[in-house]
């Protein structure tokens, strides 16, 4: 079974900056787009940012310009640098990666990360 393991979440203050990174435990094939969600206390789950298989990228309009999501597909493993950081993007951070088959998309999730941001 597919794990994704995350790390570098954490605290800290606004205007600082955190990088967190997914790693798969093992290959992951057809895998496809791979993107962190997050969630915070009391809202529903979103975007924050995804990268496809070609590089493409997209991101939610609150984070556009201050986070960055970079992958490495030879290690099935998928970055976010956060920069400018706001207590507003406080919350759990969750990796997914998207595997795409002739006959089904599978979506594997991490176990999530804490960020949280003093004012």
């Amino acid at each position: 079974q597919v794990q994704l393991v995350e790390s570098g979440g954490g605290l800290v203050q606004a205007g600082g900056s955190l990088r967190l990174s997914c790693a798969a435990s093992e290959k992951i094939f057809g895998l496809n787009a791979m993107g962190w969600y997050r969630q915070a206390p009391g809202k529903q789950r979103e975007l924050a940012a995804v990268v496809t298989s070609d590089g493409s990228t997209n991101y939610a309009d609150s984070v556009k310009g201050r986070f960055t999501i970079s992958r490495d597909n030879a290690k099935n493993t998928v970055l976010l640098q956060m920069n400018s950081l706001k207590p507003e993007d406080t919350a759990v951070y969750y990796c997914k990666a998207e595997a795409v088959s002739t006959l089904s998309t599978r979506n594997y999730w991490g176990q999530g990360t804490q960020v949280t941001v003093s004012s």
